[in-house]
């Protein structure tokens, strides 16, 4: 039998504190809350009484539970109405010295077998853990905001912790319907170590004026499927809280990724802390207020009169499935398409995959069977490149090879008529050596669309320093009349989405690796505590391992940066021929 935890305190009634205190009490805990002063206590109610309402506003509580739930939480500022308790959940801000000091003053006034847990997301529970006479007693249990939302729990153990404490722990932590994972004390534990670290990577990518923050946010939404884009993260979090665990982790594990951007310290002085202060990389329309409102930085629509090339005949040269995804997405929207296959084969066959694909939409009726005739009677397969001599804009996806892709451009530079865009598809490769294929360096751009083309809303439009304004205008326009969502960016390894997130998959490989946790833990935990879509192993499966080597092993010879250095236990699984469910074994075994 595990022992029952049936009175907890909370120590620190922030939003934090407010949010833990609420799951307790909804679950039919007894709750004394502790806060400095009668305000302190004031704000905490506050926040529960407001997001209680807000339960019962949205039929997720009865107002009968509401008054129950808060029926059950006492307030106190002095500690010594902790004294009877079985657990105590220590919330109060980031700072080893205050959680150190309230340690020490519960293990004066609390009895022997009450259990101590640290809500910290990035302190050691170890240095905690000393400043009582019962580290034995002493764990981590950091919860995720909103607390009464999120499911993830990490449970975090030291290497003196009580294996029966950790065992009572867990048991408590699944009475309230979260998903507890265990694991060791280590700065960020799972969900912070990997999320902090593709956060700050973001601020430096903004910070550079590599793309706007718009683009930035935009490029993760809906490249990758995340509910926030990182820098509307941070916001969240607050940009003070962000930067002491960031400065936390990068002083124990002295990887320079870890290392706080300037920008935030910089913001932190200013006063801009995010949604609390009302403003930090968005401005908001009040102190904790969601709601943006346009601000200096805020891009303005472009102007009527911004010249951008005419575009209506459409060539795409590949037959893989990300051209014919192109070609489908440009044929459904009107343009007439010419699809260029090495042989008339294997045109035809990219034709029936067209074709499959829009009957497929009609099966689900998302199309009708007029507009896939139409849409098909728009698509022109052809063999030879002068074929492509009057289109105004031509997308290469064909092998991501550059030797490929220079041929490609060099033929298209012979044919094509002057003005013609021509776009390549690559998501890693650098655009201007395509551009340099030609006489006509001006003309080419970057459209990295993502797969699958027809689903996927997101764009990366690619500059090189050739690139002539003219010509990314038209690219912009093009992809508002497909309907997509376009970012902008630089010419440089991974663009926004990829060099945002193979670091991070990388860092997952370097935990497993570390034995730190199981995949399952690690993608359990990304997935309920950061809301993704996949963990980092179902993703990298998903992708292919060794095609997730090559974008790690490009990034590492662009940035030279030793964290983006491809994990060992990567490139030996790509070598015993584990390259993910494409071979049905990745870091999982697939039926195939």
């Amino acid at each position: 039998m595990t022992r029952q935890f049936n009175t907890v305190g909370i120590v620190g009634l922030g939003t934090m504190g407010a949010g833990i205190a609420e799951v307790l009490a909804r679950t039919g805990i007894t709750v004394v809350a502790v806060d400095v002063d009668e305000a302190g206590l004031a704000r905490g109610r506050g926040h529960l009484d407001h997001s209680t309402d807000r339960a019962v506003a949205g039929g997720k509580l009865s107002a009968a539970e509401r008054d129950a739930t808060l029926g059950r939480i006492s307030y106190a500022t002095s500690l010594d109405a902790l004294a009877g308790v079985d657990l105590v959940v220590e919330a109060v801000p980031e700072r080893i010295e205050l959680k150190a000091a309230v340690f020490a003053e519960l293990d004066r006034i609390c009895g022997p077998d009450t259990v101590f847990a640290s809500n910290t997301s990035s302190l050691s529970i170890t240095e905690i853990g000393v400043h009582t006479g019962r580290p034995g007693k002493v764990v981590g249990l950091h919860f995720f905001n909103p607390a009464p939302v999120l499911k993830l729990v990490e449970v975090i153990r030291t290497v003196v912790t009580e294996p029966d404490v950790v065992t009572d722990v867990v048991a408590f932590a699944e009475g309230l319907g979260k998903t507890p994972v265990v694991i060791g004390d280590r700065a960020g534990f799972i969900a912070n170590a990997l999320l902090f670290g593709y956060l700050n990577h973001a601020v430096r990518m903004y910070e550079s004026r590599y793309a706007t923050r718009e683009d930035l946010d935009a490029a993760m939404r809906y490249g990758c499927g995340y509910p926030m884009g990182p820098l509307a993260v941070l916001d969240l979090i607050g940009l003070d809280t962000a930067y002491e665990i960031l400065d936390t982790m990068y002083h124990q594990s002295r990887n320079r990724l870890h290392a706080p951007a300037p920008l935030l310290k910089q913001m932190i002085t200013a006063g801009l802390l995010g949604r609390k202060s009302g403003r930090g990389f968005y401005t908001y329309d009040g102190p904790d207020s969601p709601v943006v409102v346009p601000d200096v930085l805020t891009p303005v629509a472009a102007a009527e009169g911004d010249v951008a090339r005419e575009v209506q005949r459409v060539g795409v040269i590949g037959t893989g499935t990300m051209a014919t995804g192109i070609v489908e997405v440009f044929a459904k929207r009107g343009y007439d398409v010419v699809l260029r296959a090495r042989s008339e084969d294997k045109a035809a066959a990219a034709v029936g995959k067209v074709r499959r694909s829009l009957e497929k939409a009609v099966s689900r009726g998302k199309l009708s069977a007029e507009d896939r005739d139409a849409t098909l009677a728009r698509v022109t397969p052809v063999v030879d490149f002068a074929d492509l001599a009057d289109c105004d804009l031509v997308v290469e996806a064909v092998a991501e090879e550059l030797p490929i892709k220079k041929a490609v451009f060099q033929a298209l530079d012979e044919v094509c008529k002057p003005g013609a865009v021509l776009a390549t598809t690559t998501s890693s490769l650098p655009v201007i050596e395509c551009a340099a294929a030609t006489a006509r360096p001006g003309d080419v751009v970057g459209l990295h669309f993502f797969n699958p083309a027809q689903v996927m809303k997101l764009v990366e439009v690619v500059e090189t320093i050739s690139t002539s304004a003219d010509v990314v205008a038209t690219a912009r326009r093009v992809c508002l009349d497909l309907g997509k969502v376009p970012v902008h960016c630089g010419d440089r390894a991974g663009f926004i989405v990829n060099a945002l997130l193979f670091p991070y998959l990388n860092d997952a490989v370097k935990m497993l690796e570390a034995h730190y946790a199981s995949a399952d833990d690690i993608d359990n935990a990304m997935k309920v505590g950061c809301s993704l879509p996949m963990g980092p192993f179902e993703l990298l499966d998903v992708v292919g391992l060794d095609v997730s080597l090559a974008i790690e092993r490009t990034l590492y010879l662009e940035f030279r940066e030793a964290g983006f250095a491809p994990a060992p236990l990567l490139e030996h699984l790509v070598k015993a021929g584990r390259l993910g469910r494409k071979t049905g074994k990745g870091f999982r075994d697939y039926e195939v």
